[in-house]
């Protein structure tokens, strides 16, 4: 019987193959250090956002929501190894009756009303033969672990919201100074025109088209406001708290670093990443269920054992003649269920081979995610510095406008017109940095990095 309880029907759990490349599409170079190893702290360099992040991972309802998840998951392990062990009962009765019959006809005589008092323990026992109870068991420690994973993948994600809220909330306050600054410049350019027209050296046209500039610029400021707000309010979300103004006090978007970061190894990425890791961890769930739809065509073996006292009066309960006992072996297996145990069987297969293509779809999509965000990286970057080089040639266009304007070489409308061009650059800049970080944080998150514990 021992020897019996050894093994396990069913399959083994084996990793199914998966196509992974020598290297990502978009890198240039392939090593095995990779940016997903990096702790956060050590990703992102801003104070503000560092403790941004630390509020988050402990306030954040989510990652609350997914812990709680890893307990329910992990008492169910418990639940399901328990059937490995003997159950232990207790029992006791007590009443009065007329012509009781039964189990306890021979103790009772049938005479009158009588009374009966019964009390003892049980115990029973599944002898796991075939391996039913450790598949199950198996299954319920998959289940836990991909619970584990996906309170990582919570993690990762929050992390890189933070982040990418943080830094749209950066870019905003840069679109605002802007605005401002675009403004109060087209608000001098009108002071200009308006003495030049009571001077009678200045048209009509040039007041009006500089005071439409001006209220057009005026108009974004309140836009870019209720942006900032809103999106204050939405990184307070993401901390778990009311919503209320973020401190960034000496945080600009300039000062953002973008790091070298090497993609590694493709084949570490099923190690790191936890959303494939969790795939994994229900592809090993179902794997086990399989053997536990096996183990029910086989018969189970069970061991029930009764211990107690029995009297029809209570002052002869400790008497010799109250003593009872009784030990039972019981084999139970299937002859005819219509179809239903192999049906549950197939079932199981199914279900084990949809999580093997879920699988191998949750490794595709990550090498996707991880070679476009590095195209993007890449992209992004020469993007970002061609369009640095076009705010410098404005920015140089302008001085030298102004400079003309003051030596009477040109008129204020050649000034006016660099400004059209100067600003909107500007804001597109702003946007080229923001993208550009945008795609680090998608990086290092395709990467699988970031669920590390912090500091």
């Amino acid at each position: 019987m021992f020897l019996l309880t050894g093994c396990a029907v069913g399959p083994n759990y084996k990793r199914p193959p998966v196509a992974s490349p020598p290297g990502y599409r978009g890198e240039n170079v392939t090593g095995t250090n990779s940016f997903g190893d990096l702790p956060w702290w050590e990703v992102f360099h801003d104070d503000n956002l560092q403790a941004l992040i630390r509020t988050a991972l402990t306030n954040n309802y989510d990652v609350r929501i997914a812990a709680t998840r890893v307990e329910q998951a992990r008492q169910m392990v418990v639940e399901a190894r328990s059937q490995l062990f003997p159950q232990l009962n207790y029992f006791g009765e007590g009443g009065k009756g007329k012509n009781v019959g039964g189990a306890n006809a021979a103790l009772v005589p049938n005479t009158g009303t009588v009374g009966i008092i019964e009390f003892g323990g049980s115990a029973s026992w599944e002898i796991d033969l075939w391996g039913r109870v450790r598949r199950l068991t198996e299954s319920a420690k998959a289940q836990f672990f991909a619970s584990e994973e996906a309170r990582r993948d919570v993690t990762i994600s929050l992390i890189a919201q933070v982040a990418q809220t943080y830094f749209q909330l950066l870019t905003l306050d840069r679109q605002l100074r802007i605005a401002r600054e675009e403004t109060n410049s087209y608000g001098q350019s009108l002071k200009i025109f308006e003495q030049r027209l009571r001077g009678g050296v200045a048209s009509r046209l040039e007041t009006s088209a500089a005071e439409a500039l001006m209220a057009s610029s005026a108009a974004t400021i309140p836009d870019l406001e209720r942006q900032i707000e809103q999106t204050e309010n939405q990184l307070g979300v993401l901390l778990g708290q009311s919503p209320a103004p973020i401190v960034r006090e000496g945080s600009v978007l300039e000062m953002q670093l973008v790091p070298e970061v090497p993609g590694g190894l493709p084949s570490a990425l099923l190690e790191r990443r936890p959303d494939i890791r969790e795939a994994e961890q229900s592809l090993r769930s179902a794997n086990a269920q399989v053997g536990v739809a096996e183990a029910n065509f086989f018969p189970q073996l069970s061991l029930t054992g009764v211990i107690g006292q029995v009297s029809p009066e209570l002052a002869t309960l400790t008497a010799g003649s109250a003593f009872a006992w009784s030990a039972a072996a019981s084999l139970t297996g299937p002859i005819f269920h219509g179809g239903q145990l192999r049906a549950q069987y197939r079932l199981a297969k199914a279900v084990r081979d949809q999580y093997v293509l879920q699988y191998q779809s949750t490794v595709l999509y990550a090498l996707q995610e991880v070679s476009n965000a590095l195209v993007a990286r890449e992209k992004l970057a020469i993007a970002r510095a061609e369009q640095e080089r076009a705010v410098a040639a404005y920015q140089v266009a302008f001085k030298i406008a102004m400079e003309r304007y003051r030596q009477g070489q040109s008129s204020y409308y050649e000034v006016l017109q660099q400004q059209q061009l100067l600003y909107p650059a500007e804001n597109t800049l702003a946007q080229a940095q923001l993208g550009q970080l945008t795609a680090i944080v998608q990086l290092y998150r395709a990467l699988g990095g970031g669920w590390q514990m912090g500091k």
